[in-house]
């Protein structure tokens, strides 16, 4: 058996010749050179001197009058009336001119005025009066100052039923509110919804109003007529009994 190593004796020659390098063959390269030319400028004819009046002389001594253009003049407009300098506070003159016509004399800006003492507040009786319908009495549960839309809340009982109402102070519709009562001690809320409820609900306020118009008579001097006329009726009444008595004595 042959050695291993004679198997690859005849290949020898092939990897010597693998292993050899190739021959470098020099490239050949040639060389061109073209002409070239800067392209010259156009001729231009020469410039024509401006006027004089387009001409800005230099400040500077030693220097030459530069030649410019004629300043761009742009046409400004004024700028439009501001409305807010003629009325810089438009919700407040509006307010103003609607109270002017809603309530010409003021009185009842004056009696919703924060600043007078003796302004309704809540937890007093108060009676409004309409231009069409019935008055509404009842306590002042709240009151909304919102100018024009200034508005009060009143409850009362109607046949032993709870009644709301909202009344616009300023409404053309109002003709008169008025003070039946106040409050025995001053309330510690803004707004006594909790009179709602049943153990704080203070009833029907028909009662007070009642007392209230009949005190306002006796002042006035119209109850005072009224009680003269009944109590001279009740004179003659008792005149007439008197007399029927005394014709039964005599005839028994």
């Amino acid at each position: 058996m042959t050695p291993p190593s004679s198997i690859w004796r005849p290949l020898s020659r092939w990897r010597c010749l693998l292993q050899e390098p190739l021959p470098v063959f020099p490239l050949r390269s040639r060389h061109l050179t073209t002409e070239t030319s800067i392209p010259r400028r156009p001729q231009y004819p020469p410039l024509e001197p401006l006027p004089s009046r387009y001409r800005v002389f230099a400040t500077r001594p030693g220097e030459k009058d530069d030649i410019v253009l004629p300043p761009r003049i742009l046409k400004t407009y004024p700028p439009p009336p501001s409305h807010r300098a003629a009325c810089p506070e438009p919700l407040k003159a509006h307010t103003a001119s609607q109270l002017s016509i809603l309530d010409p004399t003021g009185s009842r800006q004056r009696l919703f005025s924060r600043t007078n003492p003796d302004a309704p507040k809540v937890g007093d009786i108060l009676i409004t009066r309409f231009r069409t319908g019935d008055p509404f009495a009842g306590v002042c549960m709240s009151i909304r100052q919102r100018g024009v839309d200034t508005s009060i809340l009143l409850r009362n009982q109607l046949t032993r039923v709870g009644a709301e109402m909202w009344v616009k102070i300023y409404s053309p519709d109002v003709t008169g509110i008025e003070m039946v009562e106040r409050a025995g001690q001053r309330a510690r809320r803004a707004r006594l919804y909790y009179l709602r409820l049943k153990k704080h609900d203070r009833g029907s306020v028909q009662g007070i109003v009642e007392r209230w118009e009949k005190g306002r008579r006796l002042v006035s001097g119209s109850v005072g007529a009224g009680t003269a006329a009944a109590n001279g009726r009740r004179g003659s009444q008792q005149h007439g009994k008197a007399k029927n008595q005394g014709g039964k004595k005599g005839k028994k």
